[in-house]
């Protein structure tokens, strides 16, 4: 028997198989890029000269695309690892911290309050334990957050009762 191994011993060999959830993700990635670029020539020309705001989207779709086609690749020839299974908790403590953002805006809690929500269930998400302590943290680098904007950029953003004391 030869060094190289029986076929199929190494990536590319007749033992794989083509990933269907690989060329899922490629032609998702695809079509998310395609999006981009369909709503960027939406926006309206504000620019006579140079790159206006379309050119950002452009980009990101742009490497999309690669994305697409590396993942599209590699979904051929079988070459993508094997999933693991996934623990569904952290997905949905981002959601709810998600929904607990637009919540807290859409009810006017304001930018602090709901940043630091999404912060303290993004925390927990990925396994920390110290509420208290990520709820302090949280507040503090929002409300810093917001001071910057406000004060130093001049802009705004979602106004509620900690925002309107500073």
């Amino acid at each position: 028997m030869t060094s190289e191994g029986a076929p199929g011993d190494h990536p590319g060999g007749a033992g794989r198989r083509v990933d269907r959830a690989g060329l899922v993700v490629a032609a998702a990635l695809a079509a998310l890029a395609a999006v981009l670029v369909w709503d960027a020539n939406k926006l309206p020309a504000t620019s006579m000269y140079g790159m206006g705001p379309e050119a950002m989207p452009v980009v990101i779709a742009s490497g999309l695309v690669l994305l697409a086609i590396g993942n599209l690749i590699d979904a051929l020839r079988g070459n993508l690892p094997p999933r693991e299974s996934m623990d569904q908790k952290p997905v949905w403590l981002i959601i709810v911290g998600l929904a607990l953002l637009i919540g807290i805006i859409g009810f006017g809690g304001g930018f602090i309050l709901a940043t630091s929500a999404l912060f303290v269930t993004t925390s927990a998400a990925f396994g920390r334990r110290a509420v208290v302590a990520d709820s302090a943290i949280a507040l503090v680098l929002t409300t810093l957050i917001y001071l910057a904007f406000d004060k130093l950029l001049t802009l705004s953003l979602p106004a509620g009762p900690l925002e309107r004391l500073l």
